[in-house]
């Protein structure tokens, strides 16, 4: 692969903007073999704030129109972390300058906007990437692996769960994830990660049974005032799934489980064995095999090291392990050497388009008392 230097525009200055931005300065140092990220623009709704990101950042300058960086020809990638209102067209107009895109998860509110965001990156030939980070965990990938190599034998069931709690508290703010504007609630801010996570290590789900429910049922407008908006997107969602393999399987996402912070975990269960996972403990993988002694049996606990990539850029020791931020930088590497070899290493707009699709079945499914819907 010929080295290259790929310029940097990023649309957001938040959580997920701070993120990508670490990410992006992280990659090389762990990643020698990808282009060179320069982070050249960095766009807020807020000049200043703007601003004041690209000097803590580390981007050569700042905007308060996020226009301006799809109009700079000196930036090759856009990377978008605004509220999914947004997501559509920003993303349409990088994709229109000719400009590799990632953007934050979900895609887009609706199923039709992801479509038609998917169709125009796929004419045009950018590349293009989704933040679902989580997966490029080397435990993830491991699992992946090993249930592909037959090692827990046939598959008989899987469970997920992505269960946090920011926004348990009844009388937490009215905010932009509960605008029912910018698609459903918890079903795709959290949903969207373990359907995600099913899809990577067993395939696609081709039915949903689900039951959706909105626990708090109005939240104040403003810091102390009496006015309350009606919440009109869920906060618990309860998927009962089928995979193409023909083995069922059950979702969970919850963004009102009190004292869970990142309890994004799940179970896969075969023949001849299973695998454990909570982001929890992101560097445990637990391993039960079956057959073997009784007095002995349980799982065992599979410790993250340099012989699960690509631990060993990061840390050159097992036992001490990877954080949040090396899970973005490992999904950015990936996105920037797809951009390289002109091929996504994913997930991409496509997969996006088809997590989105679950998303969409489960809520059909839940205004159907509960009624399968086939995918």
């Amino acid at each position: 692969m010929s080295k290259k230097k790929l310029g940097i525009g990023l649309i957001g200055t938040g959580f997920m903007g701070k993120a990508h931005a670490f990410a992006y300065r992280s990659a090389l140092a762990a990643f020698p073999d990808i282009p060179t990220p320069e982070l050249r623009m960095v766009a807020d709704v807020n000049a200043e704030g703007a601003a004041k990101a690209a000097q803590q950042y580390g981007f050569a300058s700042s905007t308060g129109n996020w226009r301006d960086i799809i109009a700079n020809p000196d930036i090759d990638v856009v990377s978008i972390t605004t509220p999914n209102t947004f997501h559509k067209e920003m993303t349409l107009a990088a994709i229109a300058a000719g400009k590799h895109v990632h953007c934050e998860k979900p895609l887009s509110p609706t199923l039709a906007d992801s479509e038609e965001m998917v169709k125009a990156a796929e004419a045009k030939k950018v590349i293009t990437q989704v933040g679902f980070n989580y997966i490029k965990n080397p435990m993830l990938k491991l699992a992946r692996e090993m249930i592909a190599a037959g090692e827990l034998g046939e598959i008989t069931g899987f469970r997920g769960i992505h269960a946090e709690d920011y926004m348990h508290d009844p009388e937490g703010l009215y905010t932009w994830r509960l605008d029912p504007v910018g698609g459903p609630g918890v079903v795709a801010d959290l949903g969207s990660h373990i359907i995600c996570m099913a899809r990577f290590l067993l395939g696609k789900i081709t039915h949903v049974n689900a039951d959706i429910e909105t626990i708090v049922k109005s939240r104040p407008k403003a810091v102390g005032s009496k006015e309350r908006v009606p919440v009109l997107v869920d906060d618990i969602a309860r998927l009962m799934v089928r995979f193409e393999g023909g083995f069922g399987g059950t979702l969970e996402a919850n963004w009102v489980k009190t004292g869970r912070k990142m309890q994004l975990a799940f179970e896969v269960h075969g023949s001849k064995g299973s695998l454990y996972f909570t982001q929890e403990r992101l560097n445990e993988l637990q391993f039960y095999k079956a057959g073997g002694d009784g007095r002995t049996a349980g799982f065992t606990t599979i410790e993250a090291g340099p012989q699960h990539p690509p631990y060993g850029g990061f840390i050159v020791a097992a036992g001490h392990q990877l954080g949040f931020n090396d899970l973005k930088t490992i999904e950015m590497a990936e996105f920037l050497r797809g951009i390289a070899h002109g091929k996504a290493e994913g997930p991409d707009f496509r997969e996006a388009y088809e997590i989105q699709k679950v998303v969409e079945a489960a809520l059909a499914s839940s205004r159907q008392a509960a009624s399968r819907v086939t995918i």
